[in-house]
């Protein structure tokens, strides 16, 4: 059906998936950091920090793929000879891809963290205090629980968005599924049939990701009463 190209795409997926899994692992940190900000009683911090929330998502993805790619390789190229270094540095498209999907995401997750801490009643923390904890032991022990319930949601659809996303890293040269899938259709002059393919792998990996994340929601929800409207 593919035309003896099925094993050359299924390489590519392997490369998607690995694209995705660790933009997401750079998000949640950026995506940590940013909402640490954004909420500090420091207000050039939180100010810094809702100027990279509101900028990065007023941005297309694709327009900040090409200008942290080329404009990176750019600046390493500039300030490498300062530093004695003389050879040309050509970006690895994957690490390009992975910085970049992260610290896009990063943004998307700090809205979502923001959002759930929010959500917290205030007591929480006030019991904490109570209770002799430190601020670190309240943030990690008390509110990050609660805080991680509550943003599965909006953390699932940034996940589905984000896999969706890493299509867009072939435009610089990285060979996952949808690069694969191009070139079958240049060679084959098959563009329907891969490109279909293509959809149907991004569809099963999504559908995956659903179940998990539901499931991981039913885990930390376990024992939470939803109250009767």
């Amino acid at each position: 059906m593919l035309n003896g190209y099925a094993g050359v795409i299924l390489d590519g997926v392997w490369l998607t998936l690995q694209l995705a899994l660790s933009s997401m692992a750079l998000a949640i940190v950026l995506g940590l950091i940013g909402v640490a900000m954004r909420l500090s009683p420091v207000r050039w911090l939180a100010r810094l920090g809702d100027l990279y929330s509101t900028v990065i998502r007023g941005i297309p993805d694709l327009v900040l793929i090409l200008l942290i790619f080329y404009g990176g390789q750019n600046l390493l190229n500039t300030v490498a000879p300062m530093l004695g270094h003389d050879d040309y540095i050509d970006l690895d498209p994957l690490v390009s891809g992975i910085v970049t999907l992260g610290f896009i995401f990063g943004a998307y997750l700090s809205e979502t963290f923001r959002g759930a801490f929010m959500a917290i009643p205030k007591g929480q923390a006030e019991a904490g205090m109570a209770y002799g904890m430190s601020s670190l032991q309240i943030f990690f022990r008390v509110l990050v629980p609660q805080m991680i319930r509550l943003a599965i949601p909006g953390f699932t659809n940034n996940w589905l968005v984000l896999t969706k996303a890493t299509a867009l890293i072939s435009v610089v040269g990285l060979q996952d599924m949808m690069f694969k899938a191009k070139q079958a259709a240049d060679a084959t002059r098959q563009p329907f049939t891969f490109y279909l393919a293509v959809a149907a792998l991004y569809l099963v990996i999504t559908s995956v990701s659903l179940l998990i994340l539901r499931a991981v929601e039913k885990r930390y929800s376990a024992g939470v009463k939803v109250a009767d409207l």
